[in-house]
């Protein structure tokens, strides 16, 4: 049988190489895979049971095309956020305009994950969401210490301490991102060389061209590893939610399911919000939607928002009509900082469950003031990968004088959880630059946005 299920998805997979020989467009070929992996998931499901042996052994199988191509995507993120950055700040005339891009796409990413964080606090004490009596078990209890743990080291480093390891002592080592601040590391360096380059400019031009040329070079050499990964995406997409929906746990969902719908709800008034905010950058929502979908669908199966970068950047200049620089700058700093859904609607939901069970009125006006400016603060620096919403849990709830305990728990149903969470750290950096692109006025001729005229 298992031989039988694999062949299966070779069969899909030709499919979808059919669709692209005929060249249906790269959304309807995601949205093709999408729906095609939720009913083979679910009829693995249904025909052997959650569990079985024959899913497990067709799994591993799958594992090559979707662990494959996560793993593809984390090799290409650093060098894609390391000549990103560099070739956006080239693309400024001078070190006045990065400091002013810069600095707004931060403030916006900032602004955004407060009311994110508003957003998930209202959306729990809305349920009613309490961690008072909510059953822990063995598996929870070890996850809960492995948290602890993991606190334990993170608070033995003060925040000075956390901030100066932002800077790499090696620059080699700093760009395999075995270090606590890897990404952020990346982009301090990306920064320091694109500045150097702008003052170059000033008393040494030749030399600066000299220098860009090569730095364009290689964004070309990465661009094209990227056009590759991004091509094999619909098969991936399949053989991810495929994986997800055969071997998720209904009896864990279903136990937690309040706290599935309360996310949820968070999740999609966050992403109200964000139409809001593109239609005030005078960009039409339901072709945001359109054209985001791609990008937001894969974040959702991959739970990656660093492993979505380069999707996002593709979406941000050819669908979007965002400048290169503030495409790059935005997708990049998105991944780091900010973050909608892992850091900021995620922690603040937490924080309200847990507050009773120390004695905390979560209706509090000055707990919840201070939890959201705790839960925008502890945003920076959160890595886009798989996991960085547990770690902006346990910042915040630390901060905040709260148990974690609650963080193993919730650990069984994260993944359902975490999908609409990265989905929407994702739409968070594109609207940034939507935004970004509005108020400084920076335009790309070569783009096919489609911005509402005035």
């Amino acid at each position: 049988m298992v031989i039988l299920n694999v062949l299966i998805v070779l069969a899909l997979f030709i499919g979808l190489y059919a669709l692209e020989r005929k060249n249906v467009s790269f959304g309807k070929r995601i949205l093709i895979a999408l729906f095609a992996g939720i009913l083979l998931g679910t009829g693995y499901q249904l025909g052997y049971g959650a569990g079985s042996s024959i899913i497990r052994d067709t799994i591993s199988w799958l594992n090559i095309p979707a662990n494959g191509y996560i793993r593809l995507l984390k090799l290409i993120v650093t060098p894609l956020i390391l000549t990103s950055i560099i070739s956006s700040i080239l693309q400024l005339k001078d070190l006045r305009s990065f400091r002013t891009t810069g600095l707004l796409i931060i403030g916006i990413l900032l602004s955004t994950t407060v009311i994110a964080a508003s957003i998930g606090a209202g959306s729990a004490l809305g349920y009613g969401l309490s961690a008072e009596g909510m059953p822990v078990g063995d598996a929870e209890l070890g996850a809960s210490q492995k948290i602890e743990t993991k606190l334990d080291t993170f608070q033995a480093k003060s925040i000075q301490e956390q901030l100066t390891e932002i800077i790499p002592t090696n620059f080699f080592y700093a760009l395999t991102g075995q270090g606590s601040s890897d990404t952020l590391s990346v982009v301090f360096l990306a920064a320091l060389i694109g500045i150097s380059i702008l003052k170059i400019r000033q008393y040494k031009p030749e030399t600066a061209e000299f220098l860009s040329k090569i730095i364009l070079a290689l964004q070309d050499i990465v661009m094209e590893v990227v056009d590759f990964i991004l091509r094999i995406t619909p098969y991936s997409i399949l053989a991810l939610i495929t994986k997800f929906v055969a071997t998720s746990s209904l009896d864990s969902i279903l136990k937690l399911i309040s706290f599935v719908a309360a996310s949820y709800t968070a999740i999609l008034l966050m992403f109200l919000v964000h139409l809001l905010l593109a239609g005030l950058a005078r960009y039409n929502p339901a072709a945001y939607v359109q054209k985001a979908f791609p990008a937001l669908s894969f974040a959702f199966m991959s739970r990656t928002s660093a492993g979505t970068l380069p999707l996002t950047v593709r979406t941000l200049e050819k669908d979007l009509g965002i400048s290169k620089g503030i495409a790059n700058l935005s997708a990049s700093f998105g991944i780091s900082i900010g973050q909608n859904g892992c850091a900021g609607v995620y922690p603040a939901m937490l924080a309200v469950m847990i507050a009773p069970t120390v004695g905390i009125d979560p209706f509090s006006l000055s707990f919840l003031v201070k939890l959201v400016i705790v839960t925008a603060l502890g945003s920076l620096g959160i890595a886009g990968v798989g996991g960085g919403a547990t770690f902006a849990a346990i910042v915040v709830l630390s901060t905040m004088g709260l148990p974690v305990g609650l963080v193993g728990l919730l650990i069984a149903i994260e993944p359902l959880i975490d999908m609409g969470r990265t989905a929407l750290n994702v739409s968070d950096a594109m609207v940034t630059a939507l935004l970004t692109q509005r108020i400084t006025g920076a335009a790309d001729d070569s783009a096919d946005g489609e911005a509402v005229p005035e």
